[in-house]
């Protein structure tokens, strides 16, 4: 409670995170309550007796409040003793210590502010340290200690004595400790006002001052150096030392860094910026200089670059017309038809950091009410000074953040002691405080709004209203965790920033006038601002919820059946997810999964649905569309991830930053959004969902059990680890595509662990299926956690269809004798010594290229595998088969009918008459000879298989095929080029989606199809296929590939089946893994989840595993044109009968099942079969013997 309270309310800086929280795979698994992130630019009213644990003083300006503090909490709090007052003593600790992912510290002493040793007191993280402010009774003495606390909740205390402190008997002061340092003396840092040489003052303002008058959410994050009060005009001496390097740099970073020196000032630097953004509109270059232009005026507009009068004189109109110019062309940009998603999500980062346009700053003199204040004379001599030379000279000549944060020291200053000066001055003071707050947009959220109310129609009016009434109501609450207010605000939060959303969509016209213009900057930035309010909102609610028992509590209201209790968490991920739609953040997906939500919720939980659990089948459903919103934050996390870092670090380095806050400046920028809290919330939800279902977050691909090291990898790459070490492994791996070959990555890998989930039957599962590689899917942020930390020790895994262990291995001795045994009890150890864990394969066991070549085609009913390859030929019998499968059934009367697209064969020799026709035979040759022992390592080997792939890329099939092709289809006919090479879809290398396909092709196309053609022949060639084969023992001249042409159809949905449950080997069921539209969205492994059916060929029984959750479906449109093109189209499962209709979902895995069971009667073995529902048929487009 307390840490969302403090988070709701305190406006401090914001917080950024250790270094090592960035993790390779970024699923929010750093989200942590005892860990105080504060959203930037929201100011909500504090209401409780914490300021004096959490207050701090942030180069000498001290973090406030909104001035939307009710009137009654502000007498509360003039009534409390300032800290560190009446016999009292106030010490702020700070330890400079950094610690790893998951980890916080904790203080722990001898009294009871310390816990009295027996309880956790918090500390906070910073940048430079991590903080805590503690209250103690003057002139005792205090032992203490610092204390880590583990992910596993396990502790770390520090080594050595107590540290023993002796308090002063009064005042405020700050310590600085280092871990495990227990004897070091440490210095009493007094917090006061410090009084400079010169004379003037830095001004540590009062925190009763400024709870009266509030602190700016802007000046809330400032970073830079404190104000300081003078009487004489000597900012031009104040320049503190910067050092810049541009050693290295080129292009925009080089540009920007040099405009920096040049430029002193805020206006200056503004022209850079302008200059950078207007100057590559139109270049490949855009996103970049965005980029650089957002983290740029964030480091300006927190201090972290000082801005300093240059000696020249321009008012503060001047910084208002560049930045009018600047979000024109901001705006230009976001409506664009070609505006990326990172473009547009950098851009609202830029709109809070620059100043306002309005008429009154674009005069010929703004801002004049501070002259009339400096010159009156109920005010004392040296303040008249203070403001003249402090702020109203320093504004007009070189305006600057600065002035802003000067300007709210002197009002907490002058309102300190009421009564001091006169209530009229006071007054206009303020006044020029919150026309100054206007300039810089700093406002409140509620300032910013009723800045806007003038140019609303009625209905927006009564929206803005409305919300604004009911986040008064909550404010006032002493609660401020009420759900029913809570939801109440969020509610009409939703109405009002849809009605601003949609004004602001028809985009800004050309002619647009100077005034249209600055109100569109109002209503963006109040629309920015109602996003970071959702951020409060979210987050009080998740404290709510906790409060209540959170995932625990959830799941236990589901085994009573009273899901209603998910009705207010489910509703406000609904808002949550919206609002990310709202702010141009995959809008479609986020409707998408927005609509299932709310169909999930209006559906309900039945007793059963179908024939199945109808609690089972609530939870599957629901956790399919949680899982899908959880991607949808991780997206975004790794697309900051992209788009900053890097950038961050090089700009950083070339104008001075600290390196802490380069490498901060990602993840704050991620804690710092909605997509935090959204994040949170998935998360939850997919806890208690888990909890439902029975799930531990494992799913098994291939069982077995493996022993090994733990290495953790970003990605499944070939030759990614060494080939020249002996010691099994075990990898970690962050992503996969589900194109991946784990053999090809290195040798002795026994066992994946991988980090996201994965079709069973994608390309990747089938593989680790063949090269018996115990291959499981772990989404437990939990269990991620923990694998992490057993990186680079022995580890034992095994994995069955029942569960998952994963335990530390003690090794006796280093001959690295370790097994792998899979569930069916033969052991893969014997391989270890070829390195490669693939089924022994002969070469001669393959169809070989016969002495002649081809000159035409053959008819898919003639193709066989000396031919055409073993798919071509199975695909043949597929036709044949399908005559007679209409008169099948099963033991349920199931009709086992299926349809084969018609097709034709390119065989095996057209390749090579395209290169003797074209002179390149040679050449071809030579690469092939070098492939053959090229080293994977170094880049040799990426270099030949370029080179090669180059050159058979540029061939082109000889008049005949095409002639002969255009003769067999249509002419308007979509047709699919796929590969049969001669060592694919055999019983020991199946090759799966080793090898091109390209779809939505024509003849009549002639570009396109021939190079179809050309791109499946030189797929032979690619670094994976050419180490899939080295590892196999085949030689790179013994590979062939035929092109199998077949019509292209659209499907509903399409599928493959195993007729041998992958996972425990059951003969008695048929598994399915269903994707909506094209197949290559379930074949290539696609981030998501399929439909997932277990049918038994004998009982008939269908049994849900799991539903869809892929975020597209890939369509050919067949009134579209045949240019290798295919369409992807966001899917809404609330309107996919798989998901919605049991019976539908029932009939289809019993068609399946007894399709399935035909093709492995028929074939004399289990088959991996893939085909598609097209309207009520079921198409098989290939079969090819199921890994074992």
């Amino acid at each position: 409670m307390l840490d969302t309270l403090v988070m709701d309310s305190l406006r401090l800086r914001v917080l950024d995170c250790p270094s090592t929280f960035i993790h390779n795979r970024i699923q929010f698994r750093f989200l942590h309550l005892n860990k105080l992130f504060v959203n930037r630019r929201i100011c909500s009213p504090l209401r409780h007796q914490h300021l004096g644990q959490y207050h701090k003083h942030l180069s000498g300006v001290v973090c406030g409040v909104s001035t939307e503090t009710s009137e009654e909490e502000k007498k509360k709090k003039k009534m409390k003793p300032k800290s560190g007052h009446g016999g009292n003593v106030r010490i702020s600790f700070r330890l400079d210590h950094q610690v790893e992912f998951g980890e916080h510290v904790v203080i722990l002493g001898s009294t009871k502010e310390l816990g009295s040793w027996k309880k956790n007191v918090p500390m906070k993280w910073s940048e430079s340290g991590w903080l805590c402010d503690l209250e103690f009774k003057g002139g005792e003495s205090i032992e203490y200690k610092f204390v880590i606390v583990r992910n596993d909740k396990n502790k770390a205390w520090e080594a050595g004595d107590n540290r023993i402190l002796k308090l002063p008997k009064g005042g405020s002061f700050e310590i600085v400790c280092h871990w495990n340092k227990t004897g070091e003396a440490v210095d009493l840092l007094h917090l006061e006002e410090e009084v400079l040489d010169n004379g003037s003052v830095v001004t540590d303002a009062a925190p009763d001052a400024l709870l009266e008058v509030g602190t700016s959410p802007f000046v809330g994050q400032w970073q830079g150096k404190s104000a300081s009060f003078m009487r004489a005009d000597d900012h031009w001496n104040r320049e503190m030392e910067r050092k810049w390097d541009t050693s290295g740099l080129q292009g925009l970073t080089l540009k920007l860094a040099e405009g920096d020196q040049r430029a002193r000032n805020w206006w200056r630097k503004l022209e850079v910026v302008r200059e950078l953004i207007v100057e590559n509109l139109q270049s490949d270059e855009r996103l970049e200089a965005l980029i650089y232009s957002a983290i740029y005026l964030k480091w300006i507009n927190t201090g972290k670059i000082p801005c300093f009068e240059d000696g020249g004189h321009h008012r503060p109109n001047r910084h208002a017309e560049i930045s009018r110019l600047i979000f024109r062309e901001l705006e230009r940009i976001s409506c664009r038809k070609d505006a990326s998603p990172q473009e547009v999500l950098v851009i609202r980062k830029i709109h809070p950091c620059l100043p306002s346009f309005k008429a009154e700053f674009t005069a010929s003199v703004p801002l004049t009410r501070i002259r009339d204040i400096a010159h009156r004379n109920d005010i004392p001599h040296d303040l008249k000074l203070e403001i003249k030379h402090t702020i109203q000279n320093k504004l007009h000549r070189n305006a600057g953040p600065e002035d802003l944060v000067a300007t709210e020291a002197m009002l907490a200053k002058i309102t300190k002691n009421p009564g001091e000066y006169s209530e009229s001055f006071v007054e206009q003071f303020k006044m020029f405080h919150s026309e100054l707050k206007d300039f810089f947009n700093a406002g409140s959220l509620a300032e910013q709004l009723d800045s806007i109310r003038e140019s609303l129609d009625e209905q927006a009016a009564s929206a803005l209203s409305s919300f604004l009434e009911c986040k008064k109501c909550l404010d006032n609450l002493e609660d401020s965790s009420n759900i029913l207010e809570l939801t109440k605000t969020m509610q009409s939060l939703d109405a009002l920033r849809e009605v601003i959303v949609k004004g602001l969509e028809s985009g800004l016209r050309n002619d647009a006038s100077d005034v249209a213009i600055a109100r569109r900057q109002k209503w963006r930035l109040c629309e920015i601002g109602l996003e970071d309010y959702l951020f409060v909102l979210l987050s009080r609610f998740l404290n709510a919820l906790e409060t209540k028992g959170g995932a625990h509590w959830l799941a236990e209201n589901v085994e009573l059946k009273n899901i209603s209790s998910w009705n207010d968490p489910l509703g406000m991920l609904v808002v949550g997810i919206r609002h990310l739609g709202f702010s141009a953040w995959k809008p479609a997906e986020c409707a998408a999964i927005g609509n299932e939500l709310f169909a999930w919720q209006e559906k309900g939980l039945s007793e059963k649905e179908g024939s199945e659990d109808g609690k089972i089948i609530w939870a599957l459903r629901l956790k399919a569309t949680l899982d899908r919103a959880r991607r949808l934050t991780e997206e975004y996390s790794e697309t900051l991830l992209q788009i900053f870092p890097q950038k961050v670090q090089v700009l950083g380095k070339a104008l001075g930053i600290p390196g802490n806050s380069v490498r901060t400046y990602t993840e704050a920028e991620i804690r710092a959004g909605i997509i935090f809290q959204v994040s949170k919330l998935s998360t939850l939800l997919l806890k208690a969902v888990r909890s439902t279902l029975g799930s531990q977050g494992w799913d098994v691909l291939v069982p077995g059990a493996a022993v090994g090291k733990l290495v953790q990898v970003d990605r499944i790459s070939p030759g990614s680890l060494s080939s020249s070490g002996d010691e099994p492994v075990i990898l970690a791996v962050s992503k996969a595509d589900g194109d991946e070959e784990v053999a090809a990555a290195g040798s002795k890998i026994l066992g994946v662990i991988l980090l996201q989930e994965l079709p069973h039957l994608s390309h990747l599962g089938v593989r680790a299926r063949q090269e018996k590689v115990v291959f499981v899917t772990c989404e437990d942020d939990e269990k991620v956690s923990d694998i992490e930390r057993l990186a680079g020790k022995y580890v034992r895994l095994e994995a069955s269809s029942t569960c998952v262990n994963l335990n530390p291995y003690i090794t006796h001795g280093n001959d690295g004798n370790f097994g792998l045994k899979t569930v069916s009890g033969s052991s893969s150890s014997t391989v270890l010594d070829r390195g490669v864990h693939v089924l022994s394969f002969s070469a001669s066991k393959a169809p070989m290229l016969s002495q002649g070549v081809s000159t035409g085609v053959i008819l898919l009913a003639d193709a066989d595998a000396m031919t055409s390859g073993a798919k071509a030929a199975a695909c043949g019998r597929l036709a044949s088969l399908s005559a007679v499968s209409e008169k099948v059934y099963s033991d349920q009367g199931v009709p086992a009918s299926f349809l084969v697209p018609a097709g034709v064969v390119i065989p095996f020799g057209s390749m090579q008459l395209a290169l003797e026709q074209s002179k390149c035979m040679d050449t071809f040759v030579s690469f092939l000879e070098q492939i053959e022992t090229a080293g994977p390592e170094g880049g040799e080997l990426d270099n030949l298989c370029c080179q090669l792939q180059e050159l058979i890329s540029a061939l082109r099939p000889s008049e005949d095929i095409i002639e002969s092709i255009e003769r067999i289809f249509p002419a308007n006919a979509h047709l699919i080029v796929r590969s049969s090479a001669n060592f694919e879809d055999l019983a020991g290398m199946s090759a799966a989606g080793l090898y091109e396909s390209i779809p939505n092709v024509n003849p009549s196309n002639l570009r396109v199809f021939q190079n179809a053609v050309a791109l499946v022949w030189a797929s032979l060639y690619t670094r994976r296929a050419v180490l899939s084969r080295r590892a196999a023992g085949v030689s790179q001249k013994d590979a062939t590939m035929a092109v199998l042409v077949q019509e292209m159809l659209s499907p509903d949905v399409s599928f493959v089946l195993h007729t041998l449950s992958p996972t425990d080997r059951d003969h008695n069921s048929v598994e399915a893994e269903i994707a909506p539209g094209l197949g290559e969205t379930l074949a290539s492994g696609t981030r998501g989840t399929p439909w997932r059916l277990s049918s038994g060929k004998f009982d008939g029984l269908v049994r849900t595993q799991a539903f869809a959750n892929f975020s597209e479906e890939m369509l050919v449109s067949g009134a579209g044109p045949a240019d290798g093109v295919v369409m992807a189209l966001t899917v809404d499962y609330s309107k996919k009968p798989l998901t919605v209709d049991p019976i539908f979902r029932r009939q289809l895995g019993q068609r399946l099942c007894s399709v399935g069971f035909f093709l492995e009667r028929k074939f004399g073995c289990p088959q991996d079969v893939e085909g598609c529902l097209v309207g009520k048929d079921i198409y098989v487009v290939q079969t090819r013997p199921q890994p074992h």
